[in-house]
């Protein structure tokens, strides 16, 4: 799907969430990535395989220790 240059990284690639935005629904809650992914607003995703991944959100700083 993706054709412009360079190229973004693909649906099975670590980095896939780095892919441009092709449609955006924020009110929705999703947008869909140049590499075919759905990333949803709570960072889940679906894969252009169907497979899912969970959301992970990173931790707020409320959640982080301190020394």
């Amino acid at each position: 799907m993706c054709t412009h240059l360079p190229k973004c990284p693909s649906a099975e690639a670590s980095d896939r969430e780095a892919a441009a935005i092709v449609a955006a629904f924020p009110e929705q809650g999703w947008s869909l990535l140049c590499n075919s992914v759905l990333l949803f607003e709570d960072t889940g995703e679906l894969l252009p395989d169907g497979q899912i991944i969970a959301p992970h959100r990173p931790l707020g700083t409320e959640q982080l220790a301190t020394a």
